[in-house]
């Protein structure tokens, strides 16, 4: 962290939590807490809820949690430090200028003035296209069926027919050759100089996700190879974790996102009303963009092209999808080849009809499986069943994969007990992903919970514990924050447990002492998880009781997996943690009323 955390606590106190997501989010009081629709998923009823005394949101609908600078991280898509800034900003704090070493300092100016002159090759784009010389690619755009509104947009432009025009243009706004370089919009030669990549091209401006451009890809006007052409990547560009459109799709404010090619498709998807579109920006769709999507949606609808290379996009991404734990469905564009030729021939409504009657994602991989094999024939049935088999070993969710393994029988005709039996077989094989993941020790319980199991339990003695810090007193002869097996974890009881000890209990002081998005929200639902509802005095103690053991429990387990089991220190150990855990089975706690 650049500033200390005096400073963070500082900026993040004078910013109201309150008032500053009510300027996203129409909040409406509800007991003591404020309610609104969760600007993170698409909701009907509210379920996003905002704590002002404890200065924190969350949402019991997609789980978000955080405190007013893990908020603008998350809508925003800004950096812890950018977030702080605007906050800073908005409460009148001024933040002193970060101390970098000499080539931090030379990258992140570097970096600063790549973005400044992409901005202004985009504006030169972008008049080009508008002007005389632009008129072949105005007509272009034109005929493809984009208005006006559309072309600005999307900010479209156009390269006209020069070697160096572009390169000319950004040396006469100042911009050195070191800088030009790392655009990589320019072609390198030593006898020649520095010419330009782009030219006679139809151009589409790559935006971020919070509308800087970052790059470039042209559509060649006439004949000309290739094609499309795409600017590669650079220090302030990754395919593999930007999605073109993906700045206005963030914001539509629909319960799915589209996922598709080209440039054109998604302009076409855009117009049409489906904001929501993205492209892979001539990618293969990759894990950076799955967890880009994760942050705006649970729903992804693939559109690729309704070709062979399509088919393989699909398939290829359908597992990435699925193993973030997105739902994905395939939207059936036949008899046209992409979103584009669909809108046209078809138009929206049936479109809109194509994404209600979109193929659940394993339906579509069976599908396509049938099509390798010949059914009909034993053989081909016999293969065709075991490679079903397969795909249905990667649902690590036993329920998950019984409801599929019925259906599937159901619809091909398959003996259930018959595929059961092949997916043992197959299981004990270590083919597919197995149903349970065992330790790489060796040591496995039948009875112990699976690690969202333990996480829950950790998380449940958090929030208790932060709820009613009087606790803390009677279980600290017990408790240690090294009893919390996830390393977030234990760093935030640390602080919990300090600030307890010092009667200054501030969970939104806590999450800011986390600097990355991921780790912000993680550390917010410490402090949110949904306490049990009991009905006696005694129940609440045997439940606070039961937590405490489980918490040290699964602590024990996870030292005793990393340890040698032949070391005398750890049988020492081993002694000690029964005798505590027989101590904690026999303590009787008393809770005030």
């Amino acid at each position: 962290m650049y500033y200390p955390d005096n400073l963070v606590e500082e900026v993040r106190a004078r910013n109201d939590i309150v008032d500053v997501i009510s300027s996203y989010v129409r909040l409406q009081k509800k007991g003591s807490n404020y309610f609104g629709l969760c600007p993170f998923h698409n909701e009907k009823s509210a379920s996003f809820s905002v704590n002002q005394p404890k200065q924190m949101y969350h949402c019991f609908g997609c789980n978000k949690s955080g405190n007013v600078i893990t908020f603008i991280m998350e809508y925003e898509n800004y950096t812890f430090m950018e977030a702080l800034q605007l906050l800073a900003d908005r409460a009148g704090v001024t933040l002193p200028k970060i101390e970098y070493s000499k080539e931090a300092k030379e990258r992140d100016n570097l970096k600063a003035r790549i973005l400044e002159a992409y901005k202004e090759a985009g504006k030169y784009y972008y008049y080009q296209l508008r002007s005389e010389a632009g008129q072949k690619a105005y007509e272009y755009f034109k005929d493809r069926g984009l208005s006006d509104e559309t072309m600005n947009k999307f900010g479209l432009g156009f390269a006209v027919t020069g070697r160096n025009l572009m390169y000319r243009y950004l040396k006469s706004k100042g911009y050195d050759d070191n800088v030009l370089k790392e655009m990589h919009i320019f072609y390198v030669n030593e006898r020649e100089g520095m010419t330009d990549m782009f030219w006679n091209r139809a151009i589409f401006p790559i935006m971020d996700v919070n509308h800087r451009i970052i790059g470039f890809g042209g559509r060649v006007m006439g004949k000309g190879e290739p094609k499309y052409l795409n600017s590669p990547e650079t220090m302030v560009f990754d395919k593999g974790r930007n999605l073109y459109g993906l700045n206005i799709a963030r914001t539509a404010r629909k319960n799915n996102i589209i996922v598709c090619e080209g440039y054109m498709d998604v302009i076409a998807l855009h117009q049409a009303g489906f904001n929501q579109a993205v492209g892979a920006l001539g990618t293969a769709l990759t894990s950076g963009h799955v967890n880009l999507l994760k942050r705006y949606t649970e729903n992804v609808l693939l559109c690729y092209d309704n070709d062979e290379a399509g088919t393989k996009a699909n398939l290829r991404a359908i597992p990435l999808l699925r193993g973030a734990g997105l739902s994905a469905k395939v939207i059936d564009m036949s008899p046209y080849k992409d979103p584009d030729e669909f809108i046209k021939n078809l138009g929206a409504d049936e479109f809109e009809n194509r994404i209600r009657n979109a193929e659940n994602s394993f339906y579509y991989e069976v599908r396509m499986l049938e099509k390798e094999h010949d059914i009909k024939d034993p053989e081909g049935r016999t293969r065709f069943s075991n490679d079903v088999a397969m795909k249905l070993l990667r649902f690590e969710d036993s329920i998950e994969r019984d409801n599929y393994l019925e259906a599937i029988c159901a619809r091909y005709h398959i003996n259930t007990d018959s595929m059961n039996k092949l997916l043992g077989r197959l299981a004990a094989k270590g083919e597919g992903i197995p149903e349970y993941e065992r330790p790489k020790s060796g040591m496995y319980s039948k009875n112990r919970e699976p690690d969202e199991g333990r996480k829950k339990t950790q998380k449940l003695l958090l929030t208790w514990l932060s709820d009613e810090p009087a606790i803390y007193q009677l279980l600290r002869k017990y408790l240690s924050p090294d009893d919390f097996t996830e390393e977030l974890y234990r760093k935030a009881a640390e602080l919990l447990f300090d600030q307890i000890e010092q009667d200054d209990v501030n969970p939104a002081r806590i999450i800011s002492c986390f600097t990355n998005e991921e780790e912000q929200s993680e550390a917010g639902t410490l402090f949110n998880t949904e306490l049990p509802k009991f009905n006696t005095k005694q129940e609440r103690e045997k439940a606070l009781k039961d937590i405490l053991i489980k918490v040290k429990t699964y602590s024990f387990d996870k030292k005793r997996e990393n340890s040698d089991p032949t070391d005398i220190n750890m049988l020492n150990s081993v002694i000690e943690n029964k005798k505590m855990l027989e101590e904690l089975r026999n303590l009787k706690i008393e809770l005030s009323e």
